[in-house]
Order: structure tokens, then sequence, then C-alpha cells
């Protein structure tokens, strides 16, 4: 009889790189330059979809997850392999059906007869990036698998809690909820990510721009991600996290993001409003709008411009908009029209 093979305490993920326990800010233009030559890296395999891009990399520098929405064949998991490449971090991937359990996710104790113990076999969450591909294909009970390490950037096997590598981010890509075979997210579930981003059709001139990129002396459908250069390591992207929770904000300006979601929860037509965690969400994405945009400070611009992919997955529609075909963007965009920003 053939002896059973070793189990592997570890499956095959890339091993993070050691991040220093002190890691230096980053800060000031050397924030927005490494912020910039990231996106110019990303940009090579994503083509347009500029504001996507920037979106996922607001996510990034606040520390926070994302939620992708959009029709299959958009680039979602594209975009989320060329962050990888660019940052050259640990990168797994996990495709979301129906009957993937939760251990599939997180890992789970494995008896080793040669030894006559149990090891623990880690999941592909052990990973500085983890995409959740179409995670609204399994039911509530796998997606729950996430909310652990989403929030306290650890996970529980066997009643013994394990810290995830730093940084540690979750790209969940969502098919939209009506077509067939989804389940909606949980609202506890959809309060942990940071940024919602729709991802829609591309432009005429960007989509015969990737046509040509993919179809040019290639037989398979599939984009070179080898033009993709690593701009950064996994200690810089910590040390960038740093130093955009340095940037400044204006007492005035804290108060109008919070009198923004404070506005979700009486305005007419929501059901839901937003809970305290977006007010978090809108300042912390406004510091790092404004990273992007070269500065050192936030201005109310910044609250205003990523307040719909921070509050359109913490609200909930009245039945009456839903029958009106209203989104919760449009709700959004009447809400921020009404909501006075400070003058200087």
């Amino acid at each position: 009889m053939n002896d059973t093979p070793d189990t592997p305490a570890v499956p095959a993920v890339e091993a993070a790189p050691p991040v220093a326990p002190a890691v230096t800010p980053i800060v000031g233009e050397a924030l927005v330059e490494r912020a910039g030559a990231i996106r110019d890296e990303i940009a090579k395999a994503f083509i347009g979809q500029d504001e996507v891009l920037d979106q996922i990399l607001i996510a990034l520098l606040a520390g926070g997850h994302v939620l992708i929405e959009g029709v299959p064949g958009l680039g979602k998991t594209l975009l989320v392999r060329a962050l990888g490449q660019a940052l050259g971090c640990s990168y797994a991937r996990v495709q979301f059906t129906p009957d993937l359990m939760p251990s599939d996710v997180s890992g789970h104790a494995v008896y080793d007869p040669k030894t006559e113990r149990f090891t623990i076999r880690r999941g592909p969450i052990f990973a500085n990036l983890v995409l959740a591909d179409e995670i609204n294909r399994a039911p509530a009970k796998t997606q729950a698998a996430l909310l652990e390490a989403m929030q306290e950037q650890q996970v529980t096997i066997e009643g013994v809690s394990h810290a995830l590598p730093g940084p540690f981010m979750t790209l969940a890509t969502q098919n939209p909820v009506e077509q067939e075979g989804t389940y909606p997210l949980p609202e506890a579930q959809l309060d942990r990510f940071l940024l919602k981003v729709l991802i829609g059709y591309p432009s005429h001139a960007d989509e015969v721009s990737m046509v040509t990129a993919v179809s040019h002396g290639r037989a398979a459908a599939q984009f070179d991600l080898s033009q993709v250069r690593n701009a950064a390591s996994a200690a810089d992207i910590v040390g960038m996290q740093l130093g955009t929770a340095q940037v400044s904000v204006d007492a005035e300006v804290i108060d109008y993001a919070v009198r923004i979601v404070a506005a979700t929860r009486k305005w007419p037509g929501i059901a839901l409003g937003a809970g305290p965690r977006g007010s978090l969400a809108l300042v912390r994405t406004a510091r790092a709008q404004a990273v992007l945009s070269g500065r050192d400070f936030v201005t109310p611009d910044d609250v205003r411009g990523i307040a719909k992919p921070a509050l359109r997955h913490r609200i909930a529609l009245a039945p009456e908009m839903q029958i009106e075909g209203q989104s919760p963007d449009q709700v959004l965009d009447a809400l921020l029209a009404k909501v006075e920003a400070p003058r200087r």
C-alpha cells in the first residue's frame, strides 16, 4: 500500500514579502510620484476606464477593500491581476461558486498520519491581494468567510487566530444581481467594502485599442502582463498608506463629510441610510483622492468626488424609488446637490 502523501501546510500561493514592523511613512512628492508610477504600470494592461482605475488606487492608498460590479467580460479580473503585478505582492484568486465552502477560503486543519498531529492548511486568503471572483455566485455562508479577514485582518481556524500579511486587500467582483444564479450580498458584508466601483462598457476608442492589443500576434484572447513592471513592494504600500493617513483634513471638511452621510438617513427615497462607517470611508478616501490629485490637503471637491463610490452600497432605496427605476447614484446626485459645502 502506498504511503499517504505529505500534506503541505500552505498551498501554492506566493509567499508575502516580509514587512518590517516599523515602516517609514511615504509622504509629500514621493507619495504622489509613487502612486502615479503604479497607476501608469496598471494602465499598460487595463486600457481606458480611468475613473475605475483611480478608484481602485484610492482604496489601496486608504487601506480598504473594493467591490467591483459589472457584466462579464469587462476586464475586472485583468485589472486585479495587473494591480498585483505592479505592486509585487502575493496574489491569490478564489472563484466563488454555489458549492464553495468557507474553509476553502480561510483554510482548515488537516490530520497528518505520519506525525499523528493536525496541521493548518492555509487557504488563499493568506495573500496580500485576494481576488474574490464573482463573489455573489456563492451563498451568504461562504461570503461571510471574508468578514473577519476584511475587518480585523486575521483568520480564525480551529479556534486559533492567524494574522494576515500586510498589506491586505480584498478585491471582490460581482455580476449585477439581476443575473441568474446570483445572491445579494448581506448588508454587513457590503459595509466592509470601502468602495463599490461600477465598471461599464469601454468607449469606442478604448475598445479599438484593447482589441488591437489583444489580437495582434496572439492565438488566445489574453493580455500580456509582462509589460507591467513592479513599481512598489509590500513595505512601500504600507508606507504609502501611512503617508496617506497623514494628509491634512480641515475640521469643516470633516463636518461636510459627516453632513452628507447624515443626510442619507433622512433623505426622501432612502429607506436605510449610511452609518458612521460611511463617514469614516468618505474622509479616508478623500485623503487618497487628494494624493492622486497631487495635494497634501483635502478639499470639499475631494469628498464630493468620491461620495458615490463610498456610499452607493451603504444605502437602501425605498420601494417606490425602485419601482420608478431610480438608482442609488441618481439619489446621491440629488442629495449632494443640496448639502452645502464649505465656502473656504
